[in-house]
Order: structure tokens, then C-alpha cells, then sequence
């Protein structure tokens, strides 16, 4: 049986004028009681213990207790608060020193300190409740947080160490000088929870910890959304990040599941993974991101499946020595690179589709750089795919569509051509300058206003089994000092050369009804002597390499090759 008492400053039938003066008369009885005060400012220190339930007597907000200085309550046993307001400074406001401590309806206002405080082999639950300034803090112990309110802390606003293990439902974080939850070498589960305007990442996961995020809404935050590394693991379920500056992130060995978010507006990048992170990332939308919608850096090695993205600077960043695999991917409306491998980096691309973005993919960075594209399509770009340095680029079943290049080569890059098509471009179907080498094999390029081949510089073409259909300039231009080969290739259409050429090429079964044209390079070792003399020529001595004319006030040079008439 509950044992009922009354607390009143203002005294009456058998109440008591403080709490404390309730809780020693509980404590003497050692029965379960329910103290029920009254409105008003109690300046004491609450040591409760045993079973022991404290209500205000006319709800929340109705009963202050607090000190200017050090702790206001301290739990021992099975200790409920409803409705009372604890304030202090510089210290834990309200702990559990054992057993367990529930607060609900009840506000917490710790300025300095720790708001809420449960240590090991303790179990705590906040219901309903505020704790403002202060953070609360398990460590340790068992937590349940519903449908509560942290706000202003100056630290983290809710920590989860040392192997606690808590629930936080439902509730509202906001302006966290640092995190909003971290969890370091602990396990923590957030669901239907909104963060805002925290100094850092919103929700950390350090130190081998384990995170499981669902249905929470995250804005405006100053760091990251959600945050991973230190080898922590979890997952992250349809949550929205918006106005962070990295959407969720992975670092140090970090490896989370992601599925179903949106992250918008992230001002730098929205899937950011790197320093040896791995992480899957799947069904996701990334809206907008300031530099890189996904950026895989030092080391990192993510999969990325089934996401769409949207709007921003540049789709997929691999760089510094990582490497990702990508599938299922829409990328679309971007001012840069759709995608991108650099510096000594591999990306695997399959079965995506890139829509109105200035570069369909780019590579640069020397020979370990490598991309691998299977099933791509690219609409309405400037060029499809660039290859640069000593990077190497794998094409297979790539389609290219309405741009200004198709596929491009440069300095010592090698780009690998299988089953591929290119269709509708302005410039060209596919080039090599530099001392770049392009290989391909069933490539078809069609509807091209300039070529459909070009070769520059030192560049290599080695072509078979392709063809190039209504290409309005040269159906392949060798030109500087490039070469190569085409085999069992064909031309056709009615402007223009098949195969404008410099003498380097190799032609094999050129299947064709248009020329081919050797464009000689003529090297001449002397200037040639002319003589014009009216009374007829007078010649001491041998001549070489001459023409002569008289009798006219002009001379016209003509000189013939073997391969016909050169034109200047």
C-alpha cells in the first residue's frame, strides 16, 4: 500500500512545510509513498530514496526546486518525478546513483552542468520532459528517452558512453553547442526525432559504437547530419538531412547501412566517405549539394546503390586513393562532372543513367586510376567521358547521347571501347591528343555534325568492327603525328572523306563509298631558286630543285606529289 504526504510552505493538517522534511518521513515508514506538493520555490537538496513517487500537486511547472550551487536530486531505488522543475549550476542536476529514476512532465534547467546523470548499473527514463543548457548523460547504464525536449545544451545534449544503452523517441534536440546525441563505444537507437542547429554533427557514433537512426528529421546544423567513425557501425532508415554541411558521413574504418534518406542543401557534400570507411548506401536522394553529392576520399570504399541525384556542382567523387561501386544511379542537372575518379582512385559504375550534366565522367591522376562503366547512359552533355593523365578508362554497353563529344582521350590516358554507341553530337563521336590511346571494338557512332573519328597530336586510334553513320564532316581524321589502325570498319553517308589521313594509319576491309584521303606533309629541305630573266637564262654551274620563267612580269609555282596535286 502507497503511503500519500503532503508538502506545503504554507503548513496545514499534517504537511510537511519542505520535500526533504517527506522524504525522511518516508525513508523512517520504508513503504512506497507518493509526496504531493504544492506550487511554490523549494530551495533544498532532494536525497530520495527508496520507492518513492514526487508529483506537483497542480501539474507542470508548478514546483520549482533548486540551489544556486551543486546537485538538487540524487535517486536511490525506484524513484519517479512528475511535474517538478529542477534548476542548478555547475553540477549534475538530477542523478541516479542506483536502481532506477523516471521523470516525466518534469523540466531541467542545468546551467554549467549535467542536466540528468545516470551512472553505471542504473536505468533512467525521461518522458515528456525538458532539459535545458545541460547534457544528459549515460554511462553505463539503461535509458529510455519519449517525447522530450533538449535544448541550448553546451555540450552534447545526450551522451551514450561506455556501454550504455539507450532509446531516445520521438523528441527534439536543438541548439547543441557541440553533438546533439553521441554514442562512443555504446549502442544508442534514435527514431521520430527532429535536430537542428547543433554545432557539430547532430548525431556522432565514435569509438566502435553502434547507431541505429530511423525517421528523424535533421536541419540546419553547422557540421555533419549524422556522422560515423572510429569503426562504428549501424544504420540510418528513411531520414531527411537538410542544411548540414556534409549529409552523413563515414570515417576511420566507420561502416554504416543507409536506405531511404534524402539528404537537401548540404552545403559541401551529402554522402561523404573517407579515411578507410566503408558504409552501403542505398535507395537514397542527395538534392542539391554545394560541391559533391557523394565524395569518397583517403581510402574509402562505399557501395552506392539504387540513389538518384539531383541538382549541385559535381554527382560522384572518387579521389585519393579509394574506390566505390555504384549502381542503379540517376544523376541529373549538375554544372560539373556527373562523375568522377582522380588520382590514383578505381570507380565502378553500372546501370546509371546521367541526364543534362556538363561532363558525363572524368578521370585524371596517373596509371592506378581506374574507371569501369557497364550499362551507362548519358543525355544532353559536352562531353560523355573524359580521360586524362595516366588514368585508364573501361566502356561497356555505353551509350552517349546528344552532346558535343562523345568519348575522349588525353596526355597518356587509355580509354577501352566495347559495344558502345554515340549518337547526335556536335563535334565528334570519339578523339584522342596527346599521346593517348583509345581501343574499340563495336562502337557506332551516328548523326555526328563534325567527325566521327580524330586523332591529334600523338594520340592512338585502334578501331575494329565499328561503324559511323551520317557523320556530316570525315568519318576519321588522323592528324599531327597520331596513327593507328581501323579494321573492318564502315563508312558511310555522302559528305565529306571516309578517312582523312596523314600516312599513319592502317586500313583494313574499310567497308566505305566515300574517299580516302592522304593529306600530305610536305618537308622541304631548300627554298627553291627562281630565276626571272627577260633576255633568257644564263646558268654557271648546276642547279637543283629550280623553276624558271621569263619573259613575264609573274611566276605561279606548281608541284605535284606522287598521291596527285597537293593544295595548299
Amino acid at each position: 500500500m502507497v503511503v500519500r504526504y503532503v508538502v506545503s510552505p504554507r503548513g496545514g493538517r499534517r504537511a510537511h512545510s519542505d520535500i526533504a522534511s517527506a522524504l525522511r518521513a518516508a525513508a523512517a515508514r520504508g513503504r512506497a509513498a507518493e509526496i504531493e506538493i504544492a506550487p511554490g520555490r523549494y530551495e533544498e537538496f532532494l536525497d530520495v530514496r527508496g520507492d518513492v513517487r514526487l508529483v506537483a500537486a497542480e501539474g507542470p511547472g508548478s514546483v520549482v526546486v533548486g540551489l544556486p550551487r551543486g546537485p538538487v536530486l540524487l535517486a536511490a531505488g525506484s524513484v519517479t518525478l512528475h511535474g517538478l522543475t529542477l534548476a542548478g549550476r555547475e553540477s549534475v542536476v538530477a542523478g541516479c546513483h542506483a536502481g532506477t529514476l523516471t521523470l516525466e512532465h518534469t523540466e531541467v534547467w542545468a546551467h554549467g552542468g549535467v542536466g540528468v546523470h545516470a551512472p553505471p548499473g542504473t536505468s533512467v527514463t525521461l518522458r515528456d520532459s525538458v532539459v535545458a543548457h545541460g547534457r544528459t548523460l549515460f554511462t553505463g547504464s539503461v535509458g529510455l528517452v519519449e517525447r522530450c525536449r533538449f535544448t541550448d545544451a553546451a555540450d552534447n545534449a545526450v551522451a551514450v558512453i561506455e556501454g550504455a544503452q539507450v532509446s531516445v523517441l520521438g523528441s527534439r534536440i536543438e541548439g547543441s553547442r557541440i553533438h546533439g546525441l553521441r554514442v562512443s563505444d555504446a549502442r544508442a537507437e534514435v527514431v521520430g526525432c527532429e535536430l537542428t542547429d547543433t554545432g557539430q554533427a547532430a548525431l556522432m557514433a565514435d569509438a566502435r559504437a553502434r547507431l541505429t537512426v530511423a525517421d528523424c528529421a535533421i536541419t540546419s546544423v553547422h557540421g555533419e547530419g549524422i556522422m560515423f567513425i572510429e569503426q562504428s557501425r549501424g544504420s540510418v532508415d528513411t531520414t531527411t538531412v537538410t542544411g548540414a554541411r556534409h549529409g552523413i558521413a563515414a570515417a576511420s574504418g566507420a561502416d554504416p547501412m543507409v536506405r531511404g534518406c534524402v539528404l537537401t542543401n548540404c552545403r559541401d557534400t551529402g554522402i561523404n566517405v573517407q579515411t578507410a570507411a566503408r558504409g552501403r548506401f542505398e535507395d537514397c536522394r542527395i538534392l542539391d549539394a554545394g560541391n559533391v553529392a557523394v565524395f569518397v576520399s583517403d581510402g574509402g570504399t562505399p557501395e552506392v546503390h539504387d540513389c538518384h541525384i539531383s541538382g549541385g556542382n559535381v554527382g560522384v567523387a572518387v579521389t585519393e586513393g579509394s574506390r566505390g561501386r555504384f549502381s542503379g544511379l540517376v544523376v541529373e542537372d549538375l554544372t560539373n562532372s556527373a562523375l568522377r575518379v582522380w588520382t590514383g582512385s578505381e570507380g565502378l559504375f553500372e546501370d546509371v543513367r546521367v541526364d543534362r550534366c556538363t561532363l558525363g565522367l572524368d578521370t585524371k591522376g596517373d596509371g592506378g586510376t581506374t574507371a569501369g562503366l557497364t550499362d551507362v547512359v548519358f543525355h544532353d552533355f559536352e562531353t560523355a567521358v573524359t580521360a586524362l593523365g595516366q588514368s585508364r578508362v573501361t566502356l561497356k554497353g555505353v551509350t552517349a547521347e546528344r552532346g558535343g563529344v562523345g568519348f575522349f582521350a588525353g596526355e597518356e590516358a587509355q580509354l577501352l571501347v566495347h559495344g558502345c554507341e554515340v549518337a547526335s553530337v556536335s563535334i565528334g563521336g570519339a578523339g584522342v591528343s596527346g599521346r593517348a590511346k583509345l581501343s574499340a571494338r563495336n562502337l557506332t557512332v551516328n548523326g555526328s555534325e563534325g567527325t566521327g573519328l580524330v586523332a591529334s597530336e600523338s594520340g592512338y586510334l585502334d578501331v575494329g568492327d565499328s561503324d559511323f553513320n551520317g557523320c556530316a564532316g570525315t568519318g576519321a581524321t588522323f592528324a599531327d603525328e597520331s596513327g593507328g589502325r581501323l579494321v573492318a570498319c564502315s563508312v558511310d553517308g555522302t559528305r565529306g572523306p571516309a578517312v582523312l589521313h596523314n600516312g599513319r594509319v592502317e586500313l583494313v576491309s574499310l567497308r566505305t563509298t566515300r574517299p580516302v584521303v592522304r593529306k600530305t606533309v610536305r618537308t622541304v629541305e631548300q627554298t627553291p631558286t627562281i630565276i626571272n630573266n627577260y633576255a633568257g637564262p644564263v646558268i654557271n654551274g648546276p642547279v637543283h630543285n629550280s623553276q624558271f620563267a621569263w619573259n613575264n612580269d609573274t611566276a605561279t609555282q606548281n608541284q605535284t606529289t606522287e598521291d596527285g596535286p597537293a593544295h595548299e
